[in-house]
């Protein structure tokens, strides 16, 4: 198994021991994240983005200053993607409705919200009466501005408080909408961070809504600071796969280009939207529940908030969809803050810059790296000694017992005792009703074989060995790698 490990010492009861920390769980590592990410969505809220269009582009381009290795592609107007077409590429400059004092009543240049997307272009005057066909607004949310759009089908107009419609008067308006729509190109960005191994963690995000918070710039500013931290890492053990791009179309046309080696390669993922806010953590299947990304989703949210939200398949709404959908069969999750269509703010002017805090965001950050970091570290531990091993002669007992202490030994012990080679980190980790993170430390990455012998204990044993604090580790893919063997401490 490979890590990125730092060696030190620590006390414990008075003594030294040497131990190693894996690096992958410190959550140390990206100072005032939060910030940042909060900072980064402020940057895009003004951007008006759509299934296409230069919203996309511009978005992807400001993604790629902190990404450089971002790879963006442009797929033409007209291609199929499975049951789907990739539609006209669709712009807009500006848009108003004003009335007969040439007074602008709405203007898309103060909330991108008030146009429904994928308008087509419209200069008319119309009574109130006739312009009332074409405006959106939700009477029981009276200060919101509802978020429309009508992608596949051509017609136009307008979206508004109900509280400004109830002021609009009667009398003459003038409509202008400066948009067009023509063949184009759909837009995504994908990102390839390599690992040691060819299997692969898909994680998908959504680049097509315009200025909202949680539903929309939560799942972009989250990926692209988890990207970061992946790229950082000294050592991985799976290759990741990133992928920015409009919901459903997007994620469509991506499988449609990938489809075989992404059923062969992808062992986990998540879908990663609305993790923005600080009210709450949920999980939404993937359509199997029982992947490598239900067990882990459900383990970290456990051990963060053990209140979180639990939803059922049939609650999905993102590009879980797709990802799931028969024929694809992807093991691909949800871990967000509040669910969409949970909350009513959702799809409204009311999901904005206020709803999301960095401390939301942070959360969905640290929640999301939990997660991945418990793939990383898993293995299948057995205890190498019989019968249970002298802690004391390896550091690993204190000198002074006190009830903490006691209770650290014990939940170590109760860890040991599971350790026979048939149970995985996460599995013993429920057992004992731990946190993967805490045996994770006491398991460290100090593998003993080369290479060349990979298929003879293959055969022999189906997996590899690793020795380190008196266990040995049973790889789950059998990754043997030499290079720390001089350093183990020879007493251990």
């Amino acid at each position: 198994m490979k890590h990125c490990i730092v060696q030190g010492r620590r006390k414990c009861g008075g003594s030294n021991h040497l131990f190693i920390i894996i690096k992958i769980m410190n959550e140390d590592n990206f100072v005032n994240i939060g910030e940042v990410m909060h900072g980064l969505a402020t940057r895009l809220w003004p951007i008006n983005r759509s299934l296409t269009g230069n919203g996309v582009r511009e978005t992807l381009n400001i993604l790629q200053e902190t990404l450089p290795d971002l790879v963006i592609h442009e797929v033409e107007s007209g291609t199929k993607a499975f049951d789907w077409i990739v539609p006209d590429e669709w712009n807009i400059h500006s848009a108003w409705i004003s009335d007969e004092n040439g007074d602008k009543v709405i203007d898309f240049g103060k909330n991108n919200l008030h146009v429904v997307g994928y308008s087509e272009p419209v200069d008319l005057w119309l009574s109130l009466e006739e312009l009332k066909k074409y405006l959106y607004s939700i009477p029981e949310n009276p200060e919101a501005i509802p978020y429309i759009t009508s992608y596949y089908s051509r017609r136009w107009g307008f979206c508004l408080s109900h509280n400004q419609l109830m002021r609009l008067k009667p009398g003459l308006y003038h409509v202008v909408i400066n948009s067009e729509i023509k063949l184009g190109s759909l837009t995504y960005g994908e990102l390839l961070i390599q690992g040691e191994l060819e299997k692969e963690v898909l994680l998908s995000t959504y680049i097509c809504h315009p200025s909202m918070g949680n539903n929309e710039l939560s799942g972009p500013v989250v990926l692209n600071a988890l990207a970061q931290w992946i790229s950082s890492l000294l050592d991985r053990k799976y290759t990741y796969r990133i992928v920015f791009l409009p919901e459903t179309i997007g994620s469509l046309v991506y499988l449609s280009r990938h489809l075989d080696y992404l059923k062969c390669n992808v062992i986990a993922g998540y879908n990663i939207t609305c993790v923005g806010d600080d009210k709450a953590y949920s999980y939404l299947p993937s359509r199997n529940g029982k992947t490598l990304s239900d067990i882990v989703a459900k383990h970290v949210l456990k051990h963060t908030d053990p209140e979180f939200k639990i939803y059922t398949w049939l609650d999905r709404g993102s590009d879980e969809r797709q990802y799931c959908a028969p024929g694809v069969d992807l093991p691909i999750a949800t871990i967000s803050r509040s669910l969409y269509f949970k909350y009513p703010e959702y799809h409204t002017s009311l999901d904005d810059l206020k709803f999301i805090t960095p401390k939301g965001l942070e959360g969905g950050f640290i929640a999301l790296k939990r997660a991945i970091g418990c793939m990383e570290n898993n293995c299948i531990p057995m205890l190498k000694t019989i019968g249970e091993p002298q802690l004391g002669r390896r550091g690993l007992y204190p000198t002074i017992s006190t009830k903490d202490t006691i209770d650290e030994v014990r939940v170590m012990m109760d860890f040991m005792s599971y350790c026979d080679g048939t149970k995985n980190l996460i599995e013993i980790s429920d057992l004992i009703n731990q946190p993967h993170w805490l045996p994770a430390r006491w398991i460290g990455p100090c593998p003993l074989f080369y290479t060349e012998v990979l298929d003879r204990w293959l055969r022999q044993y189906r997996n590899k060995f690793h020795q380190y604090n008196g266990f040995q580790v049973v790889s789950e893919y059998a990754i043997l790698l030499h290079r720390q063997l001089n350093k183990l401490p020879r007493s251990w």
